[in-house]
């Protein structure tokens, strides 16, 4: 007989894989001629990075980068694949909700900046394709942190220049007039893929705001701004429209 042993991890608790190892001693102990194929899985929030390292038979890259805070700094762990081309990267790495302490759940306050930091670690080893997992986040962002922090450009209202050292964070969204491509950008170059298991739109009743603000420490009032500030950076860069609290692609111009 075999099984096939492929456990998500118990959030808090265990990781897919040590899960996996414990339902295989189970299986032992019972006896039997069986074949066990251990194969943890992952849903883009923690435990992506452990499952594909594991699947693939890769490595683990550790770097010291920005938290969900824009003070914050944390040790953050990323996976390069058996095939060492591929970079995976977990949001909850870097900018996840459990690096903060109850009282510190603000997503006006919480940044991607972090993440980005991961990325940029990961194209500096000379891979060609990032898996981004974007489960287990503190924020809420549009991710303009992720994006200033892999060197594109930001403009903010009244052309408002932007330091290095400033990571923009959820109540900079409002203010964001374009986030332009980065043109010499190494990033540029990369196939990036989101590994996600939800399909809300930006916006609306169903949106990133309106879901996961509560869990993000998002009181009523942030909820609206945030929902009102996505919405509007969708429009000005010209992504997409809102069509029935969600949002859609416009149609393409001539050229």
């Amino acid at each position: 007989m075999r099984v096939v042993i492929a456990p998500d991890k118990f959030k808090g608790c265990l990781s897919a894989a040590r899960i996996a190892g414990a339902m295989e001693i189970g299986l032992r102990r019972w006896g039997g001629d069986v074949e066990i194929d251990r194969c943890p899985m992952a849903d883009g929030g923690e435990g992506t990075v452990s499952a594909l390292v594991t699947a693939t038979g890769g490595r683990f890259v550790s770097r010291r980068v920005t938290g969900p805070l824009a003070d914050m700094k944390v040790e953050a762990i990323f996976g390069i694949l058996g095939d060492g081309q591929t970079a995976v990267i977990e949001m909850a790495a870097a900018s996840g909700l459990a690096l903060l302490g109850p009282s510190e759940r603000n997503p006006m306050l919480t940044t991607t900046f972090g993440t980005g930091e991961l990325m940029m670690a990961a194209v500096e080893m000379g891979i060609s394709r990032i898996v981004l997992g974007i489960g287990g986040s503190a924020t809420i962002d549009g991710g303009i942190g992720c994006a200033q922090a892999c060197g594109l450009p930001v403009i903010l209202e009244g052309g408002e220049p932007l330091a290095p050292g400033e990571p923009l964070m959820g109540a900079d969204v409002r203010r964001v007039v374009l986030v332009k491509h980065g043109r010499g950008s190494p990033i540029e170059k990369v196939r990036i893929e989101v590994a996600c298991d939800v399909t809300n739109p930006l916006c609306g009743t169903n949106g990133a705001a309106q879901v996961y603000g509560p869990q993000k420490g998002a009181t009523p009032q942030q909820i609206r701004d945030l929902d009102a500030a996505l919405m509007n950076l969708a429009r000005r860069s010209e992504h997409s429209t809102p069509i029935g609290g969600g949002f859609r692609k416009p149609p393409r111009r001539g050229r």
